[in-house]
C-alpha cells in the first residue's frame, strides 16, 4: 500500500510488491525452489564423483571434460540457491534493500565459474588431441546416458522459473546445457566404437566447450548489465516515461532512474512536476500500481515538484 507525505512541496511515495511475480525479501515463490536446489545439488555431486571415477578408468578427456563443467555447475547451484536464500532476508542496517542483490552477483559469478571451466577443457583437449589415447567406449555411454537422465531431469525442475528469474535462468542454463553435452559425449564414444577414430574424444571435448562459451554469454552479459544497475529486460522505460508523462497535470518528469535490487525485483524513483497542483493520495495510488502491474516495477518513490526549475537534480547530465 503506497503512503505519500509532503516536505516542503514534494509528495514521496513508496511501493513495495506483495509477492505475485516479484521476488525479493518480501517475496515467498524462490522458496518453492528449495527443494530443487537440494535434489539437484545432491543428485549432480553424486554423478560427479561417478563420471570422474569412470572417466579416469575408460580414459575418456570428453568423461572428464563433462565431470569438471558438472562441478562447476555443483557450484552454481549452490550459489544460487544461496542466493535465493539471501534474498528472503529482511533488510537490516546497511543493507536497506535486503540482500536481493545477491542472486545478480550469484549469476554473474556463475558465468565467470563456466568461463574458467571452459579454458580448463580447451587446454587438455588440445593435449589430447595432440596425442590420441583409446578409450572405453561402452563406459563413457553408459555413465554420460546417467548424465542425460539426472541433468535433464534437474533442468526440468528450474524451468518453471528461468524465464523470470536470472539466477534461475542460470541454473536452468547449466543443467539444460549439460544434458545436451552428455548426448554429445554418447554421440561420440558411438563414433568411435565403429571408426576408431580416438581424435574424435577430445573433439567432443572442444565442441562441449563451445557449447558452454554459447550457453553463459547471454547469462553473463545481462548479469553484468544487473549488476551495472542497467534498466532489466522485459521493463519499456520509454513506455514509463510516457506514461508518467501523460498523468493529469504533470509538465515535466525528471531524475527518472530503473534499476535492478535483485534479479526479479526492480526499483524506480521519479520527480514529477505539477505546477499549481496539490498532494493527490489517490494518484500516488494508481502511480504504484499501474507501475507494478503494467510495467513490472515493484519499489516505486514518486517525488511531486511544482516547479522542477528549483531542483538541482532536473538536468538530465544531473545524475
Amino acid at each position: 500500500m503506497p503512503h505519500g507525505h509532503s516536505h516542503g512541496g514534494s509528495t514521496h511515495t513508496h511501493s513495495s510488491n506483495g509477492g505475485h511475480d516479484q521476488a525479493g525479501h518480501h517475496h515467498h515463490g524462490p522458496a518453492s525452489y528449495d527443494r530443487s536446489f537440494a535434489l539437484g545439488a545432491l543428485l549432480n555431486i553424486g554423478f560427479v564423483a561417478v563420471e570422474a571415477i569412470y572417466g579416469l578408468i575408460a580414459n575418456s578427456t570428453a568423461l572428464m571434460a563433462d565431470a569438471g563443467h558438472n562441478l562447476s555447475d555443483v557450484t552454481g547451484l549452490l550459489l544460487a540457491w544461496g542466493a535465493v536464500w539471501l534474498g528472503r532476508r529482511m533488510p537490516e542496517g546497511r543493507y536497506t534493500y535486503g540482500f536481493g542483490n545477491a542472486s545478480i552477483l550469484a549469476s554473474l559469478l556463475n558465468a565467470m565459474i563456466l568461463l574458467i571451466a571452459v579454458g580448463a577443457i580447451l587446454l587438455e583437449a588440445a593435449n589430447r588431441l595432440a596425442a590420441p589415447e583409446p578409450v572405453a567406449e561402452v563406459t563413457v555411454m553408459v555413465v554420460a546416458m546417467i548424465g542425460i537422465v539426472i541433468n535433464g531431469w534437474t533442468a526440468w525442475l528450474f524451468m518453471g522459473g528461468q524465464k523470470q528469474d536470472i539466477n534461475l535462468r542460470g541454473a536452468y542454463l547449466h543443467m539444460a546445457a549439460d544434458a545436451a553435452v552428455s548426448l554429445g559425449v554418447v554421440v561420440a564414444a558411438l563414433a568411435i566404437r565403429f571408426t576408431g577414430w580416438l581424435w574424435l574424444d577430445p573433439l567432443t571435448s572442444i565442441i562441449i566447450a563451445l557449447v558452454i562459451v554459447a550457453g553463459t554469454w547471454g547469462l553473463l552479459r545481462d548479469s553484468v548489465r544487473l549488476a551495472m544497475g542497467a534498466v532489466p529486460d522485459g521493463i519499456d522505460r520509454a513506455g514509463v516515461e510516457r506514461y508518467l508523462a501523460g498523468l493529469p497535470g504533470v509538465a515535466e518528469v525528471h531524475d527518472l532512474h530503473i534499476w535492478p535490487i535483485s534479479t526479479t525485483e526492480t526499483a524506480l524513483t521519479a520527480h514529477l512536476v505539477r505546477p499549481g497542483m496539490h498532494q493527490d493520495d489517490a494518484l500516488l495510488l494508481e502511480i504504484s500500481m499501474v507501475l507494478k502491474d503494467r510495467f513490472g516495477v515493484g519499489h516505486a518513490t514518486i517525488q511531486m515538484e511544482h516547479d522542477g526549475s528549483c531542483c538541482r537534480l532536473a538536468p538530465a547530465d544531473v545524475v
